[in-house]
């Protein structure tokens, strides 16, 4: 197995959806600004987001692939079909009581996750309305993350990697062709957030049907395996759900920031978000089968070596994307976000946080390696308890970096829980001997340094000949045509130094790695 290939094939489709995810980001700053509508959506969208990764992304997935894999290789195509019905049913009834309880008690919850919208009865009656009709995304993108979870243990990758770009379509379609259909405009993304979650759906049925896993919910006999999911998923809501708590205590402290600070803080985000996404998310996408696969069978070697692999892809993708975040970040977001109402003052407030991001960013990956080690061993506590134990430092100093440096004080405590994740996780796994650093790591990281010099020179020549005028001036074809050439220039450097220096893909193929 080479895990380079398989996570070339995810991380092209994924930049494809994050692209056109900056171009409906593109679009929102165009029309709405970094202003009360703006802020509005942002704060309403990010509860459902937080269930999203608590029932979706995160804890639901953590506990169900791994089971999933186990019914696969070890049970009846009956007891699998069985399990995944049972599953379907109890999350179905589950996130619709949640669904129904968020619709009834909107205003409660804004009042309580963005405190400062209450003294402006205008701004806290939209939220709650965006909020109301958002909601129900929970229960549609819970249920796709379902339907991936099941396209991927049958390797099927493509299909769930494509899914994301669906609401980014319908997000784009529905700015460009009803911008003002409704009063106030912003309620057209609200539509479109619930629009783009069936079509997530819809699209991933047609795969399962092709596997024959399209099964119809259980809601009156469950397999026993469900609740060893649920108790497992638990386990992980725990953690995922301290985490989320954690930003939203954040985003407290940001609603009593100036006007614009939640954008900035979501802007800076949505571009960090972008290599996340490309390389961490897709890299624990492809690992966690392999991962699961080798413990199941008892491979300890195999799993040893998929361990290092990964963990050196970390360094080896990471480098390009955090010396671009960091040296073109004020070009990046001209090309991407100075339109209309959003101004060159909200692209410097923003390119603050996108520098602190590019150097812990590494960190931020690497968690999600490591932590997937502990999972693909159905073992969620471990993971879960270093996580809960690192937000509580962070939290506790994290109101300290946000009032003194306001909105900058939000990257520098999410890189700093990274840092001491990474720290924590990998001391367990070693000390547990699930893993031990293959030979050659010595090397690996002296040719990464080496170009991670040479880019970082090239990067800052470029970053001092691109004229900002220029960009400011030029429409959005040629601001995106210069922003993708300059990105794929480094790119096409950054593979010339390595092979350079003696990296080949045979290096990331269990049957060639060096021993």
């Amino acid at each position: 197995m080479n895990l380079l290939k398989s996570l070339t094939t995810v991380s092209i489709i994924t930049l494809f959806s994050r692209l056109l995810g900056f171009i409906r980001d593109s679009l929102i700053a165009k029309f709405f600004g970094a202003g009360i509508y703006s802020d509005s959506f942002f704060i309403a969208f990010k509860l459902p987001n937080l269930l999203r990764r608590i029932f979706a992304e995160g804890a639901f997935s953590q506990a169900f692939t791994p089971i999933l894999a186990e019914y696969k290789n070890k049970r009846s195509k009956k007891d699998t079909e069985n399990f995944i019905a049972s599953t379907s049913g109890i999350l179905i009834i589950i996130l619709s009581i949640i669904v129904v309880l968020g619709i009834i008690f909107s205003s409660f919850i804004i009042s309580i996750i963005a405190p400062g919208f209450v003294n402006t009865d205008y701004k806290l009656k939209l939220t709650s309305k965006i909020l109301k009709m958002t909601f129900p995304y929970i229960l549609l993108v819970s249920l796709s993350s379902l339907a991936s979870s099941i396209l991927n243990i049958w390797k099927n990758f493509f299909v769930p990697a494509i899914t994301p770009i669906l609401l980014n379509i319908s997000m784009i379609l529905l700015i460009i062709i009803f911008p003002n259909i409704l009063e106030p405009s912003i309620l057209i993304l609200a539509w479109a957030v619930l629009i783009g979650g069936l079509l997530q759906i819809f699209y991933q049925l047609i795969y399962l049907k092709k596997i024959n896993m399209l099964i119809i919910p259980n809601f009156k006999k469950f397999d026993k395996g469900v609740l060893r999911v649920f108790k497992k998923m638990g386990t992980a809501i725990i953690g995922v759900t301290a985490t989320q708590i954690s930003l939203l205590i954040n985003s407290a402290f940001a609603s009593f920031l100036i006007t614009g600070s939640i954008t900035w803080i979501y802007y800076a985000d949505r571009l960090m978000e972008l290599p996340i996404s490309m390389f961490g998310i897709a890299l624990t996408i492809v690992l966690l089968p392999a991962l699961t696969d080798a413990f199941n069978q008892n491979k300890k070697k195999e799993y040893n070596q998929l361990m290092d692999i990964g963990l050196r892809l970390c360094f080896l993708l990471i480098v390009p994307s955090s010396l671009i975040l960091g040296f073109l970040s004020k070009p990046l977001l001209i090309a991407l976000f100075q339109y209309g109402a959003f101004t060159y003052f909200d692209v410097l407030m923003t390119q603050i946080n996108i520098i602190i991001y590019s150097f812990g960013l590494i960190f931020l990956i690497i968690a999600k390696v490591l932590a997937i080690g502990f999972y693909a061993r159905q073992d969620v506590k471990t993971p879960v308890k270093i996580n809960i134990f690192v937000l509580i430092i962070t939290q506790l100093i994290s109101p300290i970096f946000i009032f003194f440096l306001h909105h900058i004080g939000f990257p520098i405590s999410i890189c700093f829980a990274a840092f001491l994740n990474v720290i924590l996780l990998f001391k367990t796994l070693v000390k547990r001997n699930i893993y031990k650093p293959e030979f050659g790591w010595l090397n690996f990281l002296s040719r990464i340094t080496i170009v991670t010099i040479i880019l970082s020179i090239f990067l800052l020549f470029i970053s001092k000949i691109i004229s900002e005028k220029w960009l400011i001036l030029s429409p959005f074809k040629i601001r995106m045509f210069c922003l993708l050439s300059i990105c794929f220039l480094i790119f096409v450097l950054y593979i010339f130094i390595l092979f350079l220096l003696g990296f080949r893909i045979k290096d990331f193929s269990l049957k060639d790695m060096v021993k």
